[in-house]
């Protein structure tokens, strides 16, 4: 398989943010009209969708769940949404569509929802196979509809102040990604621990070095049951930063940590998405090789080590799930493209879809009986 192109994920500087597309809404138009917008499955992150829509001024919000439970739990919860048990019986009456539902679900339903011409929102992962994400970016194109993908990190003004660091020379030449995805998690019957959380650490790491990687190599392992993988460790591969990411997810883990640990030359940078009031540190700390001088000094390290100020710059927090759903209201509003199209997503399920390619392929070599898998496996472009 090929290197994957590199994809720009954010504006350059001088670049227009947005780059129009789609039909815009007249001005006059934009400021009397009321964006009728349905989410599908209100489970945990669907209810989440459905608070930030009904707050969103102008926004009409329907709430389709097959469970009579779920229905009524959501009507206690709003009142003033409209219910439904299944998209087909809304879709007429809505303009856009947000899919919250479990992975395995996600193309049919957005398949749907763009076929009739509507915006979707597609909660991560897009889709579950390389070929079912490239039949949505089809149709959205053919329809002329926004796609949006719900890499929720990059609205996260956290990942933004890394994403500049980075860019900005402060940290020095990046030598690798570390990161940590780890909980008592909730157990996924459609997907493996990777396709659950590491599609957030993909989308992280890929939008601050503005790099996708070529590579993956995988080590996964099931714990409680041989269905799916619920601990993995994952490395990726950037030629073009020359940059390696570690990756660290799990199902398994008695303490929750969501951590990503920049390390350049000059500086390393931790972004802490569990604190509080210190969501990123910059460490003025570091290694510098030294040359020997002569045969008496070989058994010295060659190295040393220098150590400075902490400093943690302070961060504006505003809820990233609020500003990518304002974000996707916005797109539906103007006709600009979304920071995450689906383009994008697309991108993150080749990445995915190597490392089940990494898996297989070490699966084929050894036989059944273990469960220790590592393959190198080139992202398909």
């Amino acid at each position: 398989m090929s290197q994957a192109a590199h994809s720009p994920t954010a504006p350059r500087a001088g670049e227009p943010e947005h780059v129009p597309s789609m039909r815009p809404v007249p001005p006059r138009l934009a400021a009397v009209r009321r964006d009728r917008i349905a989410v599908v499955g209100y489970g945990y992150w669907g209810s989440k969708h459905v608070r930030v829509l009904s707050s969103t001024p102008g926004v009409d919000v329907t709430i389709v769940d097959g469970v009579p439970g779920r229905l009524a739990e959501a009507a206690a919860q709003f009142p003033s949404a409209r219910l439904a048990a299944c998209l087909d019986d809304v879709l007429d009456s809505v303009d856009a569509v947000v899919i919250a539902t479990p992975p395995a679900t996600h193309v049919s339903l957005a398949l749907l929802a763009l076929e009739a011409g509507r915006h979707v929102l597609v909660e991560k992962p897009l889709a579950t196979s390389v070929e079912d994400a490239e039949l949505l970016v089809e149709a959205a194109a053919r329809r002329r509809a926004c796609l949006m993908v719900g890499h929720t990190f990059e609205y996260n003004a956290a990942v933004w102040k890394l994403r500049d660091l980075v860019r900005s020379g402060e940290l020095g030449k990046i030598l690798y990604v570390d990161t940590a995805r780890l909980s008592l998690g909730r157990y996924q019957s459609d997907v493996n621990v990777i396709w659950d959380l590491a599609p957030h650490d993909i989308s992280i790491v890929s939008f601050v070095l503005d790099e996708m990687p070529a590579g993956a190599t995988v080590w996964a392992h099931s714990h409680i049951s041989r269905q799916h993988a619920d601990v993995a460790h994952l490395r990726f591969d950037f030629p073009r930063s020359g940059t390696r990411a570690y990756v660290h997810v799990s199902w398994l883990t008695p303490k929750k940590v969501r951590q990503v640990t920049v390390v350049g030359e000059h500086r390393m940078a931790v972004y802490d998405d569990m604190s509080d009031n210190e969501r990123i540190r910059v460490y003025d700390i570091g290694v510098d090789v030294q040359e020997m001088d002569g045969p008496e000094a070989a058994h010295a390290l060659p190295v040393t080590y220098r150590t400075g100020d902490i400093v943690s710059p302070y961060v504006a927090f505003e809820e990233p799930l609020l500003v990518q759903d304002q974000h996707f209201v916005e797109c539906i509003r103007t006709g600009a493209v979304p920071r995450t199209p689906g383009e994008r997503g697309l991108d993150v399920v080749r990445v995915l879809a190597a490392t089940d390619e990494s898996i297989a392929a070490e699966h084929a070599d050894v036989g059944e009986q273990r469960d220790d898998r590592t393959r190198a496996t080139r992202v398909a472009s």
